[in-house]
């Protein structure tokens, strides 16, 4: 937790400063620097953070990385530093040299706004073209906190976190796969499944067919499974909304949420979940209708849903907050008007 409120403070330093930060060096004292001692090493002792460290390489000499970290007598990490408004992708060829130079298993690229961590897993003492972890500190992730700790000097183990960065990696790559093949199914990836499915074979007419079968297969598993683990959550809410309700007045206690209208919450969630933090997806109910809001908000309605009736409406919300009422036969028919859901919220983040 300490680590965690400590990086949260830099970023909110970093947010409020980096306007100001007009140089290299600046970029240093301001971001980085505070960034090697929240990893627990004293930047004011010159035996365990090195500045301007050589790193000549063959008959190259005067090479020079930023910052070298020391342990024991001997660098476990060197870090090159750009300005915080520099894009990374063009400088890893020099943190390359550098990294073979000085035999370090680990070698940190960064603009005090972005880090990229690389070691060796592809060949001994090369440093890998790819980084294994790499985050922008301003709107750091819990899970990216975890592996931040672990180059904490308290925790820190070379063989420790060469294993870690591995699993890193591959995941990080498998990830991208997934999301590639989501966004636009292969050849062999619609293949795998067609096979699975369809007994005949596969012409260029099927293949066609399954592609959209494959991407719109994955995309309404994604939705159910995160309906799934939503449903519990609401459940929960809606017994406590129940035992709230019994110290409300008689009026209030004809309002029953029904399981249909937290199915269409669900469905709502899981359309605009692409463009809004869950959290921000809150509903409340009225003898009326199923209120969906944004920031649990009456004055940003996202739509609402009349399912009480023999006649079922979803209340699409316009960019003045008006309401036009779309006649449903089931709560299925919600994904019908995703296009819609998703250009109110547009609405509102314009």
């Amino acid at each position: 937790m300490e680590l965690q409120n400590q990086l949260k403070v830099l970023a909110e330093k970093i947010n409020k400063l980096k306007d100001r930060i007009d140089t290299e060096e600046s970029t240093k004292h301001a971001f980085v620097l505070p960034f090697i001692n929240i990893l627990g090493f004293d930047t004011f002792n010159p035996m365990e953070v090195v500045p301007e460290f050589t790193a000549d390489l063959g008959l190259k000499k005067g090479e020079k990385v930023d910052y070298a970290i020391f342990q024991d007598g001997t660098p476990i990490l060197i870090v090159e530093c750009k300005i915080w408004k520099e894009n990374l992708d063009n400088h890893n060829s020099q943190l390359f040299r550098y990294f073979h130079a000085t035999k370090t298993r680990f070698a940190l690229l960064t603009n005090g706004v972005n880090y990229r961590f690389y070691t060796d897993l592809e060949q001994a003492n090369k440093m890998d073209e790819k980084p294994f972890l790499e985050f922008d500190i301003t709107s750091i992730k819990d899970n990216e906190i975890h592996e931040i700790s672990k180059f904490h000097k308290s925790n820190f183990d070379v063989a420790k976190i060469v294993n870690n960065a591995s699993s890193l990696k591959y995941t990080k790559g498998i990830k991208k796969s997934i999301s590639e093949e989501l966004a636009q199914p292969s050849k062999q990836f619609v293949k795998l499944f067609a096979n699975k499915v369809y007994p005949g074979r596969l012409t260029e007419k099927i293949m066609d067919e399954f592609t959209d079968l494959v991407h719109k297969a994955f995309n309404q598993t994604i939705s159910d499974k995160v309906n799934s683990r939503l449903n519990s959550a609401l459940n929960k809410e809606s017994e406590k909304q129940q035992e709230d309700m019994v110290d409300k007045d008689s009026e209030e206690n004809k309002i029953i949420t029904t399981e249909e209208e937290l199915e269409g919450f669900r469905i709502v969630v899981a359309i605009l979940r692409r463009k809004l933090s869950v959290s921000r997806i809150t509903h409340r109910d009225t003898q009326s209708y199923f209120g969906i809001l944004l920031d649990d908000n009456n004055r940003k309605p996202l739509c609402r849903l009349h399912l009480n009736a023999n006649t079922k409406y979803i209340g699409l919300i316009d960019r003045d907050k008006k309401e036009t009422r779309e006649a449903i036969q089931s709560v299925d028919d919600i994904y019908l008007f995703e296009d819609q859901l998703l250009d109110t919220v547009n609405f509102y983040m314009n």
